[in-house]
């Protein structure tokens, strides 16, 4: 209840005021990636964020990025080349505010590992808003997801297989008719197991600025659905 009142005074807040000009810059296609982290954690046991999962990453979606189609927008050929590296501790941090970064935190697990810096550099300096406000959206969609009738299937279905079918309908029900249809399943094998990695979503219009998750869905092509499901890993080796 606390986090669906903090994701509404969020909402307010990117609604009140939004200049024109970013308005503009923020409008385009988007993909919004969301992942399942106990199956990321199964493969990289050794990040900070994977050593102490907490259980609740068993029970909804962990914000990956948003990305639009440009990457790497008016940033330096060396910190290009850090990024690519995968030096991301050498990477600026993002300039956030207090309360951003904390809702970060909790949304984005891989930001223990500068997750949040790699994202910025390669995707958000292509959205034409500030860091605070290219998260600050991106967390607010990560959190209406799960807490919509997609993040209860999730949670209900932790630790059992999820089919491709079931997600789209939950999509559906959530967001409307047809936002199944831009929705793609990302699944990897783990030792005989298929295992769900991550969910992407397609979003069109006004990304960066007062469009709601339902109509930026609705407007983004159909895209191709992904593996066919697979098992929503508990946390913990398996």
């Amino acid at each position: 209840m606390l986090r669906r009142v903090a994701l509404l005074a969020v909402a307010a807040a990117l609604a009140a005021g939004l200049p024109a000009a970013a308005a503009e810059k923020g409008h385009g296609f988007y993909v919004l990636a969301l992942s399942w982290e106990p199956a990321f954690c199964e493969a990289s046991g050794d990040k900070p964020e994977c050593r102490n999962e907490p259980e609740a990453d068993a029970r909804r979606l962990s914000l990956h990025g948003l990305w639009p189609r440009e990457q790497y927008c008016g940033v330096a050929p060396a910190t290009v080349e850090a990024d690519r590296r995968g030096d991301w501790s050498a990477l600026p941090a993002p300039d956030l505010r207090p309360q951003t970064r904390d809702d970060l935190m909790d949304a984005m697990p891989g930001a223990q590992s500068a997750l949040d810096r790699h994202e910025w550099i390669k995707h958000g300096t292509c959205s034409g808003v500030s860091a605070d406000r290219y998260f600050a959206r991106a967390v607010l969609f990560e959190g209406t997801i799960n807490a919509s009738a997609v993040g209860e299937l999730l949670a209900r279905r932790s630790g059992r297989r999820l089919d491709q079918g079931e997600l789209k309908a939950a999509f559906d029900t959530a967001f409307g008719a047809g936002a199944g249809d831009r929705v793609r399943l990302a699944c990897v094998e783990d030792g005989g197991r298929r295992l769900i990695s991550e969910i992407t979503v397609g979003l069109y219009g006004d990304v960066m600025g007062a469009g709601g998750i339902g109509e930026l869905i609705a407007a983004a092509n159909p895209t191709d659905p992904g593996c066919g499901g697979g098992i929503l890993d508990p946390v913990g080796p398996q």
